[in-house]
């Protein structure tokens, strides 16, 4: 190769690093500076390896996008017109105004986190919320751990370690972001013995796997999927009953769970966490961050206060502890439970709860004040739809919604991109072309923030 075609590589061109970032704040690039250098050495990288176009007005193009992606906060607010309320992607269940500020002022200021303010001694920093659990369940103990797959881990841990837990091949489930319940199982020092076929389990196939070695009998909530046709699971109370038998723990993992008896709103019975105990089961575990409506918790009720006890003094527990925001958050989202507020001021469950109807008048004003401040750039109407409750909740249970359709000549791809990137990001469905946005997922004052953010888009 010849010096020439050497000099003509458009690699060497390439600016320095210091140069790029001098470039940037000269176009006007707000990013602070580990963010413009951060960004310039990663798109410097990426020309020299060929991707992407190395003109210097690319570069900086590219420079300045990628710095101001480094510097937004993280997580940063969404509006969520996906009328997913438990969207996993997006946080799932949003704290309670009140929620909200208990945690606030937990994090600005000392408490009494592990204080007994009576004695002056030591206390236990789970009280709190352990007591309001056992009052609005009935359970015999509770415990809290930072999520469910902990509350899981550390039951198997305490009950199971070294030995054999018994579980249906039908619910060896894959959670979010490719957690497996064999895998968690495996990693609290827990043989796994699958029984029955993926879609037919029965009491007999549980009987025949008890063995020496069986420490106890998992149920495990298909909370993420359904499974129809030509199926047969054993019900609780049956498996309770095997489990008296040979003297076994039965441990129910529901993965999503209410401490509100919803029945009489059209909710599966078997989404309330306390009736799970009542119908044989002797410790069940739920998220606090998906029916329930309150931060991300493990919460674990038990049939006996022994064997919480077990599971608090077990070593493991320290290191699957929640946080003192948790706590402040899920406290005051229990204390709603109790006094009766919770459809009121948990916003997961006015999102989950809302009749058709009043969805229907939102997203017809809605889509009149689009229609208006839109005119000839983009075709908008309100329509009946439906959405799914998300986070692993109500698999089989369509809701009943309505959405604000938005037709736009550069197609709804692009158009959900760029709302993508509005100073508040807008996150919606796209379906045959066009943009649906779904009200059941609206916050306060999201009207206003989607109309913002359309009507920048589409200029």
């Amino acid at each position: 190769m010849t010096l020439g075609h050497k000099n003509a590589d458009p690699r060497r061109g390439l600016p320095s690093v210091d140069r790029l970032c001098r470039e940037l704040g000269a176009q006007g690039c707000r990013a602070p500076g580990w963010a413009r250098t951060e960004a310039a050495r990663q798109v410097l990288a990426a020309a020299r390896h060929g991707e992407g176009e190395s003109a210097s007005a690319a570069l900086i193009e590219r420079a300045r996008d990628r710095a101001e992606d480094l510097a937004r906060p993280h997580p940063q607010r969404v509006v969520n017109a996906t009328g997913i309320p438990l969207h996993t992607n997006l946080g799932r269940a949003p704290l309670a105004a009140g929620a909200a500020r208990a945690a606030a002022e937990a994090a600005v200021s000392y408490g009494d986190l592990e204080l007994d303010l009576a004695t002056g001694e030591r206390g236990s920093r789970g009280a709190a919320v352990e007591t309001k659990l056992r009052l609005l369940s009935g359970a015999g103990g509770a415990v809290v751990v930072n999520n469910n797959a902990a509350a899981v881990m550390l039951l198997l841990a305490v009950l199971a370690q070294g030995r054999t837990a018994v579980v249906s091949r039908g619910e060896l489930v894959e959670i979010g972001g490719s957690f497996r319940v064999p895998d968690i199982m495996a990693s609290a020092g827990v043989c796994l013995l699958e029984v029955g076929t993926t879609n037919r389990t029965h009491l007999r196939d549980y009987a025949a796997a008890i063995g020496p070695d069986t420490a106890l009998l998992l149920k495990v909530h298909r909370s993420n999927f359904a499974v129809r046709g030509f199926v047969a699971e054993v019900d609780l109370p049956e498996l309770a009953g095997l489990a008296r038998e040979h003297g076994l723990p039965l441990v129910e993992d529901l993965g999503s769970g209410t401490l509100l008896d919803l029945s009489r709103r059209g909710w599966p019975a078997e989404t309330h966490a306390p009736s799970r105990l009542e119908r044989g089961a002797d410790a069940v575990c739920f998220s606090g961050d998906k029916l329930l409506g309150g931060p991300q918790a493990g919460l674990v009720l038990t049939r006996e206060a022994e064997l919480a006890e077990r599971l608090r003094r077990h070593p493991l527990a320290r290191a699957l502890r929640p946080g003192v925001l948790t706590l402040a958050a899920l406290d005051w989202t229990l204390a709603a439970c109790l006094e009766g507020r919770a459809e009121a001021e948990l916003p997961t469950l006015r999102a989950l709860l809302a009749e058709p109807e009043a969805l229907r008048e939102r997203a017809q004003a809605l889509a009149a004040r689009l229609a208006e401040a839109l005119g000839e750039r983009a075709r908008v109407e309100a329509a009946a739809d439906s959405a799914y409750a998300g986070g692993g909740s109500l698999p089989d249970r369509a809701l009943e919604s309505w959405v604000v359709r938005v037709e736009a000549p550069l197609g709804a791809t692009r158009l959900a991109a760029r709302l993508r990137r509005a100073a508040t990001p807008v996150l919606g469905r796209v379906r045959e072309s066009r943009l649906l946005l779904d009200v059941r997922t609206f916050l306060d004052g999201d009207e206003e923030r989607v109309a913002r953010a359309l009507d920048e888009a589409l200029r």
